[in-house]
């Protein structure tokens, strides 16, 4: 069992179905009934996923911060199981990218499971680092000159030849060994060390770019375990912005995914992130539509979608890595950075000026119990279909 999970409950019942569960998709679990034990070894161990049990908020709570402050965890799944469908919102509250609720069977606890593994399993990819020694440029206001200490799927240490002025965003070239194009790619310094070393985050990379990037990994590292399956899901509703998807496996809110629909002549694939997740039914993703390339993904999966007539299309979804979202009380300043990038083909200036409201309603109640967001969006697509002219 290399995939490895620490759990805090107290309730025997809880540990014993989870216990079985977990062992079933071959993650490993570390126990502990109290918060002080959870805390020590968080700061010691790597886990793929903290599982904490809010019967007792304050510590678990604790525990989750706990986690986001050790450096070996801080990318590690949060996963607050709660009584109640009211402790939803509490659950979020403190953290979690998936809230799961007491009780639950053995069997409805490994399809929320399943999909939990299938992101664990990449977030680990996705962080694994290749030692490596490579020259770097980078073009800011100034140009540096650079090499890697290491480098991985989301990011790279570097080692800069001189001081660098306080800049958090910078396009950096680096030429991967048997790779005849040099790689160009964004990112921002994640942290700043001594000797003037610091941690790179990429971002806003090219599809093109990552698949370049992780095909030499794949080559550099040992062999791994296959990633899981995509998930099947089914469409419900859809808007320029985004759609909402039915099945048993969601993945959990922040996940960055890749949508494909596969049709008799081409496959079709575009990019995502989970902004609502309910578990054993569906989840809420907003398309990703930064990029000139992205848009056009988007709107090549849309233009399909709709052609599709009155048959509900199947599509397949797979996890990719866990976006960092921004706490519930940012939620008004991320509203206003996704509007700016929102919109499917044309200009920056025609993109920043849609808003849509079916992504309006992942932003603002993926707190709110399933029941509830469902009827939502029911009346939100009635309201929609009732207006003459208006299509989604």
């Amino acid at each position: 069992m290399n995939l490895k999970s620490l759990l805090l409950s107290s309730d025997e019942k809880t540990v014993r179905i989870l216990r079985r569960v977990l062992s079933d998709l071959d993650i490993g679990v570390e126990h502990c009934a109290a918060g002080e034990d959870a805390i020590r070894l968080i700061t010691r161990q790597r886990y793929e996923a903290i599982i904490v049990d809010a019967g007792n908020r304050e510590e678990a709570a604790s525990v989750l911060r706990g986690a986001q402050a050790a450096p070996v965890n801080k990318r590690a799944l949060a996963i607050v199981l709660v009584d109640s469908v009211g402790g939803l919102k509490s659950g979020f509250e403190m953290g979690a990218h998936f809230v799961l609720h007491k009780p639950f069977a053995v069997e409805r606890a490994k399809s929320s499971f399943r999909a939990v593994r299938a992101l664990m399993k990449r977030e680990r990819r996705v962080q694994m680092r290749v030692p490596v020694q490579i020259p770097v440029e980078c073009q800011g206001t100034n140009r540096y000159k650079a090499k890697t200490i290491d480098l991985c799927e989301g990011g790279m240490a570097i080692q800069f030849s001189g001081r660098v002025a306080k800049e958090s965003v910078l396009r950096f070239s680096l030429e991967l060994p048997g790779v005849k194009e040099k790689l160009e790619i964004r990112g921002e310094l994640a942290w700043e060390g001594n000797s003037d070393q610091a941690g790179v985050r990429f971002s806003n990379a090219t599809e093109e770019q990552r698949n370049t990037l992780r095909q030499w990994l794949n080559n550099q590292l040992p062999e791994l375990e296959q990633d899981d399956p995509p998930v099947s899901c089914r469409l419900t509703d859809l808007s320029l912005g985004g759609c909402y998807l039915t099945t048993a496996s969601p993945f959990p809110r922040g996940t960055r995914v890749t949508l494909s629909i596969k049709t008799t002549s081409l496959e079709i694939r575009a990019g995502g992130v989970v902004l609502v997740a309910h578990p054993e039914f569906g989840m809420g993703v907003e398309f990703l539509q930064t990029t000139s390339e992205q848009r056009e993904q988007v709107h090549r999966m849309i233009t399909t979608l709709r052609s599709n007539g009155g048959a509900t299309p199947e599509l397949q979804v797979e996890p990719d890595s866990l976006e960092r979202l921004p706490p519930i009380e940012g939620l008004a300043k991320f509203e206003v950075t996704a509007k700016e990038t929102s919109g499917v083909a044309g200009s920056e200036t025609e993109a920043s000026e849609v808003e849509d409201a079916l992504v309006d309603l992942f932003r603002h109640e993926f707190q709110a119990p399933v029941e509830i967001f469902l009827q939502q969006m029911r009346e939100q697509r009635q309201s929609i279909d009732s207006q003459p002219g208006v299509e989604v």
